[in-house]
C-alpha cells in the first residue's frame, strides 16, 4: 500500500466519524503514519492542515443539512462537535460568509468542501524537479540553539527564515566549540508532537560535545543511516518550495519510506546571500525502497 491509499485511509476513517470527537492520534493511526508525519505530508499535498479539512467538512455537511432538512441550528451545531450554537455560527460565518439563517434562505446552496481522493494527487511518469542522490551518511554532532515552531497554517516556513537571522545576528555562532566545519550552518527539525508543534536547532557540528552549555542551546547527534540529499541553489522563496516539493510529491510519489531521526539542512554561510541567493543541501532519513 503506497502512501496515497495509507492517508485515503485516514480520509476515510475522517468521513465516517464527522459527527463525532477526532483526534490526530486515531486519524494518522490509519494510515500507520506518526502523527506529525502524517500532519506534515497531508499540509504538503493538499496546501492545508487536517484540522482545517475535519472543520470544513463538518461546515459543509452542516451546510447541507441547513438546506435538506428542517433541524434546528442547535442541533445541527451540536451534531459536528459545536458547543453551542454561537460558536457553530461564527465559524460557520467565517467559512462561508453568512450566517446558518441567511445560508438556509439561499437557493441551489451546495457543499463547500468536497471529500478529498488522494488517489488525484498521484503522479504518473516523470517527477517534476530535481531528483536527490541518496547517501549514506556517518552520525554528525551538532550543537545549536533550540527554536519552537509549528505545522499549523505553515507557520514554520515563516519561522525558519527568522530563526537564521537572529542566530546570525545573536553571534551565537561564537560560542561554539570545536567546530568541524565552520560556516556550515545546520537546521534541525527535531522533537515532533503531536499537535504539529516541533524544535529546529540552528547550529554547526562540532568533534565533540561541550558539557555546560548556555541556556538556550542543546546537544544534537544526528544518527548515521540513508539519506536522501537536495542541493538548492535559490532564493529564500525557493527554499520553502523546495520543502514543500519534498514532502508533497517527491517522497510521496517516490519508492522510499521516510526512516525516523531529525530533517536537516546545511547552508554554506560564506557563499550565500538571503534572501537572494542561497546555496543549501536538504536531508531527509529514507529507508529502503518499499
Amino acid at each position: 500500500m503506497d502512501y496515497f491509499e495509507r492517508i485515503q485511509q485516514a480520509i476515510d476513517y475522517i468521513e465516517e466519524h464527522l459527527e463525532d470527537k477526532l483526534t490526530i492520534i486515531d486519524i494518522a493511526a490509519q494510515s500507520y503514519f506518526s502523527t506529525f508525519h502524517f500532519q506534515r505530508l497531508f499540509q504538503a499535498i493538499t496546501g492545508f492542515s487536517v484540522q482545517q479539512y475535519i472543520r470544513n467538512r463538518r461546515l459543509s455537511k452542516a451546510a447541507t443539512l441547513l438546506v435538506t432538512t428542517s433541524h434546528n441550528i442547535l442541533e445541527i451545531a451540536i451534531r459536528f462537535q459545536y458547543g453551542s450554537q454561537e460558536a457553530f455560527t461564527r465559524a460557520f460565518a467565517q467559512y462561508t460568509g453568512l450566517t446558518p439563517a441567511k445560508y438556509r434562505k439561499r437557493v441551489n446552496s451546495t457543499p463547500l468542501q468536497t471529500k478529498i481522493n488522494f488517489l488525484d494527487y498521484k503522479i504518473e511518469g516523470v517527477l517534476p524537479m530535481q531528483k536527490p542522490v541518496i547517501i549514506q551518511l556517518p552520525s554528525k554532532k551538532i550543537t545549536g540553539y533550540v527554536y519552537e515552531t509549528s505545522l499549523q497554517d505553515e507557520q514554520y516556513y515563516n519561522d525558519i527564515s527568522s530563526f537564521y537571522l537572529d542566530f546570525g545576528q545573536n553571534q551565537y555562532y561564537e560560542q561554539l566549540s570545536h567546530k568541524a566545519a565552520p560556516n556550515m550552518a545546520y537546521g534541525i527539525s527535531t522533537n515532533f508532537q503531536e499537535n504539529g508543534e516541533f524544535s529546529f536547532i540552528v547550529g554547526e557540528e562540532v568533534h565533540m560535545f561541550e558539557e555546560n552549555l548556555a541556556a538556550g542551546f542543546l546537544n544534537l547527534k544526528v544518527p548515521a543511516g540513508n539519506y536522501a540529499e537536495f542541493t538548492v541553489n535559490s532564493t529564500a522563496k525557493g527554499m520553502q518550495n523546495t520543502r514543500r516539493y519534498i514532502y508533497g510529491v517527491w517522497l510521496p510519489n517516490s519508492n522510499y519510506e521516510r526512516d525516523t531521526g531529525p530533517d536537516f539542512e546545511i547552508t554554506d554561510v560564506l557563499r550565500s546571500s538571503y534572501p537572494d541567493d542561497m546555496k543549501m543541501k536538504i536531508y531527509i532519513p529514507i529507508k529502503e525502497e518499499r
